[in-house]
Parts: C-alpha cells; structure tokens; sequence
C-alpha cells in the first residue's frame, strides 16, 4: 500500500446520484479483485473509501455514490483534476479455481465486476445477480454481460429484471447457486450467508484503512474482533458475525 496522485480522466453519472471516475494511476497493477481505495476529498480530513471497480496497469476507475456532502464533492471534480489515493487496501476476494456466483446490490455491485473480469480470464463460467431499488439506479449489468456473465437483476419495485430481492430473483429464476462472492448491504449480505456459502464484501465507514484506528471492528462467533478494513473487507462466510 503506498499513496499516489491520481489524474482523473472521467468523472461522469452513470445512473441516479452515481459516478464513474476513470484515474490514470500506476496503483491499477498492484489491485487484487475486491480491494479499495481511501480517495482523499478535498476540503475534508478524512479519506473516502470506494472499492476498486476495475483495474490494469493504465489505472483504475470507481464507482461511488453520492451519500453525503464528501462524494458529493467528489463528483464535482472534473477531468485533468488530481486526487491523492492510499490503497491498494484490505483483503480481496480469494481466486478459486470453480465456476461461481456473484450477488451484489448497490453500489456493492462495482467490486464483482473486476471479480467477475478475473475469473472468466481464468476460464470459469460466472453469473452475477444484481440487486437494486429500481431500473434507474442499476448499474453494471452491460458490462458484466460484455464479459461473459449470466445476469440476473432484482429490483425491489419490479421496473427492471425479478420484482423482489436477490433471494426472490435467484428461487424466481430457478438458480442453482454454487460458491457465492458477494457484496451489498448488509440485510442482503446476511439472507445469502444465511443460505450460502462462500464469501462477503462488508461495507463499512472506515478512517486509517490499516487497522491502527480501529474504528471497523466487528466480533466473530467466538467472542474474538476483526477489523474490517485490514482483516477485510472480505471474509468467508460463517468467519464474522453480521
């Protein structure tokens, strides 16, 4: 992990109060699927942490929410601008060698889909079920199809894809669900990892992204604590309480 200036190349909407922003940085090559960044905004202290949504050796690109008055800076910044960055940070989703299942929701979708990138490279077969509000805030899906995914999408108001969650999406579908990456909000993340197994992306508001702070910390089943950003974001199903 080290820090580095970041020149953005496109920082564009890509759906209802969501972003896009392309960086020409040298960290791309040293990102694993599933990995952030702590992005600093300017005119505030603490960094923003945004989960990398893809990645090579010309750079990276985010995909980020505004939640609040730092993204919505964020999002003003326009193309030649700099960024300073300090990644890339925490564990990534593990390469296995199996075919798998991505369940994202949100802006928990964007990590998936380097994830996905990385496994259909390593010859495996990939669907992605993807969960939002509503058709105006999906996002991803092209892409993912463009690499080679079988995409299925829940909206909860049923404009777009299955009428219901994930859960409904994938029994609606006939889905047979095998190893599960997955990353969303939390109430999602705890009905997969209640009937799956596999592995979780937490979302959490971080300060350090190294562990030092502690401000992250969440109990596994025996009684012990994890931090997310430096022992995560990523765990194993059944490692972590949620």
């Amino acid at each position: 992990m080290r820090t580095a200036a970041a020149v953005i190349m496109a920082n564009e909407a890509i759906a209802r109060d969501v972003y896009r922003m392309i960086l020409k940085t040298d960290l791309g090559q040293e990102v694993q699927c599933g990995q952030f960044v702590q992005v600093a905004v300017p005119g505030y202290f603490l960094r923003r942490p945004i989960s990398v949504h893809r990645a090579d050796a010309e750079g990276i690109s985010l995909i980020y929410r505004i939640a609040g008055d730092g993204t919505r800076t964020l999002s003003e910044l326009k193309a030649g601008e700099t960024v300073d960055l300090f990644g890339p940070l925490g564990s990534g989703f593990p390469l296995l060698d199996e075919d798998i299942t991505l369940i994202g929701g949100g802006v928990g979708v964007p990590p998936l889909v380097e994830t996905a990138a990385r496994y259909i490279k390593a010859g495996h077969e990939v669907t992605a079920v993807l969960g939002f509000s509503d058709r105006e805030v999906v996002i991803c899906k092209d892409e993912l199809e463009a690499l080679g995914c079988r995409v299925i999408i829940a909206t909860m108001d049923g404009s777009d894809g299955y009428k219901g969650t994930v859960i409904d999406a994938i029994e609606k579908a006939g889905l047979t669900v095998s190893t599960v990456l997955a990353c969303g909000p939390l109430p999602m993340l705890k009905a997969v990892a209640e009937r799956y197994d596999g592995y979780i992306s937490l979302e959490e508001r971080m300060a350090c992204g190294i562990g030092a702070c502690m401000g992250c910390v969440i109990r596994t089943p025996d009684g012990d604590s994890r931090r997310i950003c430096k022992d995560g974001p990523v765990f194993r199903i059944g490692e972590v309480e949620l």
